[in-house]
């Protein structure tokens, strides 16, 4: 049996990268590509698709979690394969709550990035051994580990936004952004955002 890919990546040299390599697999056909994570939430819906190879920043628009969410929460849609080169604990629950199946590196070499698209396309768990790993940490220490919530708030102190812009961009009462960060604190033992920004980022929980 055939799997139908699509590419989803806002650069052109990486779809070709990756036509090259997938192309080179009998049971594979990239059947479709989009550039915008909102382009590939239309190909999908529109069918003849089986996986969906899924980058996860795009620049300005939909988020490829966002889009992973879209693909599906649609219902028999293709399954989701996020291939990024973001390893955070951040982007990986993200994705992973969206509902992808898979979550692999950039740096995969070919023949994991070919049994993880046929892993995915049997409806099962193909996970980078790093991201597994960064999974399974979570499940040890769970009194120590960032919600979702937590990371997003975290990731927007990082990228600069204040209490009250974060209270905006996440429909969050800034009360609530408050109790978030004073949890952010206690789990890693900082006093301040500056503080916890750094030490997330050591970790790879945040992105910078």
């Amino acid at each position: 049996m055939t799997i139908r890919l699509l590419l989803a990546d806002d650069h052109p040299v990486v779809r070709a990268g990756l036509r090259a390599v997938l192309d080179t697999e009998p049971d594979f056909a990239v059947v479709a590509e989009a550039a915008t994570a909102e382009r590939a939430v239309e190909l999908a819906a529109a069918g003849g698709v089986d996986v969906v190879l899924m980058d996860l920043q795009f620049g300005a628009g939909m988020h490829g979690a966002e889009a992973t969410a879209a693909i599906t929460g649609a219902g028999g849609g293709p399954r989701v394969l996020v291939l990024t080169t973001y390893d955070t604990d951040a982007d990986i629950l993200a994705a992973v709550e969206a509902g992808a199946l898979g979550y692999l590196l950039k740096d995969a070499p070919p023949e994991e990035l070919a049994a993880a698209v046929r892993t995915a396309a049997a409806g099962q768990s193909a996970l980078a051994p790093t991201v597994a790993h960064r999974l399974m940490d979570r499940m040890r220490t769970p009194a120590q580990a960032l919600t979702k919530r937590e990371l997003e708030v975290l990731q927007l102190v990082g990228e600069g936004l204040s209490n009250q812009q974060i209270s905006k961009r996440l429909f969050l009462s800034q009360a609530t952004v408050k109790s978030h960060l004073v949890h952010v604190f206690a789990k890693l033992g900082v006093d301040s955002r500056t503080a916890a920004v750094a030490a997330a980022t050591a970790r790879r929980l945040i992105r910078r």
